[in-house]
């Protein structure tokens, strides 16, 4: 795991300026890879690639990026892991193409094999995690490439005048000339959603590049031409469907053989590795597979709170007892939590709101106390059912859609008419804390939804586009797709059919997963744990996400995934042969901490400077009064807003950030 940054100048450039400038980029991502550090200029080319080096195969100087080809005309800065590159370089070698190997790096292996393969074939050899920047010095073209899921970030757009491209937005910031302004239609989709989803970013001109892609560029080319696909979940999906899995014993006997493979090929290091256990389904089954491939105890590792209600680090425990692993319990303190908050902007590098970005980070403190890579669960939700909104989603919409739209937005408005208050006096008897507010946002989606898939929407919609909150970006229907009738969502390289899920999926769990895996995934949970991790100079793996255990997981019919009203039945199945039943079934949770009431309580004062009126207003990027609004009604303890609060306050501390 590394980070790596550059650009490319229409016209020649001073080498010994280029080198300044791309060591700067370099120095901003020192968290990244603070093992070694590199810079390789083109004057002539106007190029200049840098990188970061955390070493984790080939510890030895043979390692070191950027790294040139055999034959010198590839240069390439690299980060990430090439899990299979032992058997890419014996294909290699069977092909006769193998060079006289100078160490044992993927970054090596990579190299080899864009010189003979080229691009596209080569990264569809690939099984892991990656992005990319290689130079081709005979045609004077780079290409930029990310892995197929999106684990690894690659950011690239024009920054004075030349393409800038980097790990993270902090890289490109540091570039002489840097003065992209913040895009308001990215903030928008930040508020409503809680991360700025691709190809966008928080800074106009500048975007990230889609998983599952590359694209190439020359000197003085105008404008990021449009990428090219290698890889896209809806060929694996309508592989899927083509060849269905046929059984439930054949289901679970393959997603038992590909988890065990990838968990092998991610077990491989040079470094101390152990894992994340939650004591859920997804991190307790990686870490039975991994601890039944060791000869020695795995080291596993979970955060608990002191928080009732908050902590599941028993659950863990209690898993890691019966799986044998060396277990570290990492307990932490309401203020110490709080502590991390102040390190978010920098840390994120443009605004994310996903709170358990908080717990995410402390676990990979605690973890890099001992390990250099850790394996985590990341991906099983999207990959097998695992969210409530697969289940109660399909449920509430069953028992509405008979009615007539009109009548919906009749009900909705009605069940809005009642104070919140009234409707808690109602649910006290029947022990439903909140009802008003919850009822409350039953009625916003009665009043605005359409069909099952304007529902998905509303479900991870926070701020509804209708708010107006985003000074100069206008409404839009509340539950609609993200800039579905926008012509600014269509910025930058936007895939073909972006969230749009193919006709073959036409049950409406499988259509959700579909959409939460194409962005949600890697625009939320794929950067929380990377940037996480990475402030503290921790790589983190995703056996999940092993492009063959996707493969297989649309080859599984939704039965196999979904039963009686519980998700991820297949991967319960092979879980339950390492570990007891009972161990495991408890209601589902999240990584979470009680920001609400710490709103309420010691974040106060903190939260009502960002929030105050006569800053938004200053700063000119949103409207107070539906803020403030949900601020007030927050206090009174009538709503919980905390989501929504959390999306403002995270891009009002990190806009602070941007000002020193």
């Amino acid at each position: 795991m590394c980070g790596f940054a550059g650009f490319l100048n229409p016209s020649p450039v001073d080498e010994d300026a280029a080198t300044r400038e791309a060591t700067a980029m370099a120095d901003a991502l020192l968290h990244r890879g603070p093992d070694d550090a590199g810079v390789w200029v083109d004057a002539p080319a106007g190029l200049a690639l840098a990188h970061r080096r955390l070493a984790i195969v080939d510890l030895s100087a043979a390692g070191h990026q950027p790294m040139a080809s055999a034959s010198g005309r590839w240069v390439i800065a690299f980060n990430g892991e090439i899990y299979n590159h032992a058997a890419l370089r014996a294909e290699l070698s069977a092909a006769g193409a193998a060079p006289a190997w100078r160490g044992h790096s993927d970054t090596e292996t990579l190299l080899a094999g864009f010189a003979h393969w080229g691009i596209p074939a080569t990264l569809q050899r690939c099984v892991g995690m990656f992005a990319l920047a290689l130079w081709d010095r005979h045609t004077r073209t780079l290409a930029l490439a990310r892995d197929r899921l999106g684990e690894k970030p690659l950011y690239c757009g024009g920054v004075g005048g030349r393409l800038a491209f980097g790990s993270e937005l902090k890289a490109l910031r540091a570039l002489p000339g840097f003065a992209n302004p913040v895009s308001r239609p990215a903030l928008a989709l930040m508020l409503r959603l809680g991360y700025v989803p691709a190809p966008l970013s928080i800074y106009e001109g500048l975007y990230k590049l889609p998983p599952g892609t590359w694209l190439s560029v020359k000197p003085g080319q105008t404008g990021l031409p449009a990428p090219q696909r290698y890889w896209q979940l809806a060929d694996a999906v309508a592989t899927g469907r083509a060849e269905p899995v046929a059984d439930d014993a054949t289901a679970v006997r393959l997603l038992e053989e590909h988890l065990q493979e990838a968990v092998r090929l991610q077990s491989l290091a040079d470094v101390p590795l152990g894992a994340f256990l939650s004591g859920g389904v997804d991190s307790s089954t990686i870490v039975a597979l991994m601890q039944a491939q060791s000869s020695r105890p795995v080291q596993t590792y979970t955060v608990g709170f002191e928080e009732a209600g908050f902590d599941e680090s028993a659950y863990a425990a209690a898993v890691a007892a019966h799986i044998g692993t060396q277990h570290t319990t990492l307990r932490v303190t309401a203020a110490e939590t709080r502590d991390v908050i102040p390190l978010l902007p920098a840390m994120y590098d443009e605004p994310f709101a996903d709170s358990s970005q908080i717990p995410t980070h402390l676990v990979c403190r605690a973890a890099r106390q001992q390990v250099t890579v850790a394996l985590s669960g990341d991906a099983g939700d999207e990959l097998f059912g695992g969210y409530n909104r697969y289940f109660w989603g399909p449920r509430v919409w069953d028992k509405l859609a008979w009615m007539p739209a009109p009548l919906r937005r009749g009900l909705g408005h009605a069940v809005q008419a009642v104070p919140p208050a009234a409707w808690d006096v109602l649910g006290g008897p029947a022990g439903v804390a909140r009802l008003g507010d919850k009822a409350h946002k039953l009625a916003a989606r009665l009043r605005t939804v359409r069909d099952l898939d304007d529902l998905y929407w509303s479900l991870v919609t926070e701020w509804p586009a209708g708010e107006g909150l985003v000074v100069g970006v206008g409404g839009g229907g509340a539950s609609a797709a993200p800039g579905a009738d926008d012509p600014t969502w269509r910025l930058g390289p936007l895939p073909d059919g972006w969230a749009q899920p193919p006709e073959a999926l036409s049950d409406a769990r499988e259509r959700m997963m579909y959409r939460d895996a194409l962005t949600y995934l890697p625009d939320d949970i794929l950067c929380k744990v990377d940037r996480a991790a990475m402030a503290c100079s921790l790589e983190t793996r995703v056996p999940f996400l092993d492009h063959r255990v996707v493969e297989l997981a649309w080859r599984l019919p939704v039965h196999m995934k979904v039963r009686q009203g519980v998700g991820k039945w297949a991967l319960r199945q092979v879980l339950y042969q390492y570990v007891p039943r009972e161990l495991i079934e408890r209601p589902k949770a999240g990584f979470g901490i009680p920001v609400g009431q710490w709103l309420r309580g010691p974040l106060r004062d903190w939260a009502e400077d960002l929030l105050s009126e006569p800053r938004l207003r200053a700063e000119g990027y949103m409207h107070p009064a539906p803020i403030r609004r949900a601020w007030a009604q927050h206090l009174s303890g009538r709503h919980d807003w905390t989501v929504r609060l959390w999306g403002v306050l995270m891009f009002q501390a990190w806009l602070a950030g941007q000002r020193g």
